[in-house]
C-alpha cells in the first residue's frame, strides 16, 4: 500500500467529493465518486481493517487520507481494465475472491475463539505451581585429549584449586576467568555437554566429557530452578495455539460436511508453471 502518492489535476477530473454532516454517517455514506463508481465509507472501513499492522498504526487523518487515496487510485486503474475479456484477470478475481472470504471467515473464528477464559485455562493447565526449568552454573578446564583431562581430575583430587588450574591448563577462552561459564540452561551448550552437567550435584567433579570442542571437566557451582513464565511472557503464545486450533477445528468440521471429488484426469505437476495455456482460449 502507498500513501505517498498524490494525484494530479487531470487525475482527478471526473471524482467528486460529497461531504455529509458529522454523525449522520454509515456504512453507505459515499465519500467519493469516479467516473460514476462510488467509494463508500464501508469501503474505506473493510480496507483499514485488512491493512498490515504497520499501517494501521498511522495516525487517523493520514490514515484516512492514505485509505482514500489508495481506493481512488484502484478505482481509477480498474476501470480502464473494465469491460475487457481478460481470462487471467477473471481467474485471478475468482482466486482473490475465494481467498479472501476464506481469510475473513478464518479470522472472525480466530477472534471468537480467544476470550482471557481459553488463554487462563491453558495457562493454569501448563505452567500453575511449576517451575519454568533449571539452570546450571559451572566452570570448566578444556584440554585436547582423554589422557590430560583424566590426568586433571587426580591433579584436583589431590587438592588442587579448580580456578588456578583452569589458568594454567584450559585452552578455551574460559580459562583465563578460572573456567567460570557462569549461569546456562538447556539448549545453551552442546548435547554432551548439557548432559553431563544434568547428572551433577553443587559441588561435583565430571569425568572427561568429549564435545566437539575437546575433552572437559566440569566443575558444578550452583543449580537452581528457574521460575515460571508470566501469563503475559506467554500470552501470545497461548493466543497463537488457541487461534490454529480452532482454525483446524473449523476446516476439519468443513471438509467433514462437503462433498470433494478429485478428477482422475492424469496431470504431469510441471504443467503448473505453463503460463502459455493462459493465453488460449
Amino acid at each position: 500500500m502507498r500513501f505517498s502518492h498524490s494525484f494530479s489535476a487531470a487525475a482527478i477530473m471526473g471524482m467528486v467529493f460529497v461531504g455529509q454532516p458529522a454523525f449522520s454517517q454509515n456504512m453507505d455514506t459515499v465519500l467519493a465518486t469516479v467516473n460514476g463508481d462510488q467509494i463508500t465509507l464501508g469501503h474505506m472501513i473493510a480496507m483499514e481493517q485488512r491493512l498490515p499492522q504497520q499501517y494501521r498504526n498511522y495516525p487517523d487523518d493520514v490514515l484516512y487520507d492514505g485509505i482514500l487515496q489508495q481506493l481512488i487510485q484502484q478505482a481509477l486503474l480498474s476501470q480502464i481494465v473494465d469491460g475487457k475479456d481478460d481470462l487471467v484477470l477473471n481467474l485471478s478475481i475468482e482466486n482473490e475472491v475465494r481467498a479472501l472470504k476464506a481469510g475473513l471467515l478464518l479470522d472472525q473464528i480466530s477472534a471468537d475463539a480467544v476470550t482471557e477464559e481459553a488463554v487462563t485455562k491453558i495457562y493454569d493447565e501448563r505452567f500453575a505451581g511449576q517451575t519454568g526449568g533449571v539452570e546450571w552454573n559451572a566452570s570448566h578446564i578444556l584440554v585436547d585429549t582423554e589422557d590430560e583431562a583424566k590426568a586433571l581430575i587426580v591433579t584436583l583430587a589431590e587438592g588442587a584449586d579448580f580456578a588456578e588450574l583452569a589458568k594454567e591448563k584450559s585452552t578455551g577462552p574460559s580459562g583465563p576467568r578460572g573456567g567460570q561459564l557462569g549461569w546456562f540452561g538447556p539448549g545453551q551448550m552442546v548435547p554432551e555437554f548439557e548432559g553431563a552437567a544434568a547428572e551433577m550435584e553443587t559441588g561435583d567433579v565430571s569425568a572427561p566429557v568429549q564435545t566437539q570442542f575437546g575433552w572437559h571437566v566440569l566443575k558444578m557451582n550452583d543449580i537452581r530452578e528457574t521460575p515460571a513464565p508470566t501469563l503475559e511472557e506467554v500470552r501470545a503464545e497461548i493466543v497463537a495455539e488457541i487461534q490454529g486450533l480452532a482454525v483446524d477445528s473449523a476446516i476439519e468440521a468443513a471438509e467433514v460436511r462437503a462433498t470433494v471429488e478429485l478428477s482422475d484426469v492424469a496431470i504431469d505437476p510441471a504443467i503448473i508453471r505453463a503460463s502459455g495455456l493462459l493465453l488460449q482460449k
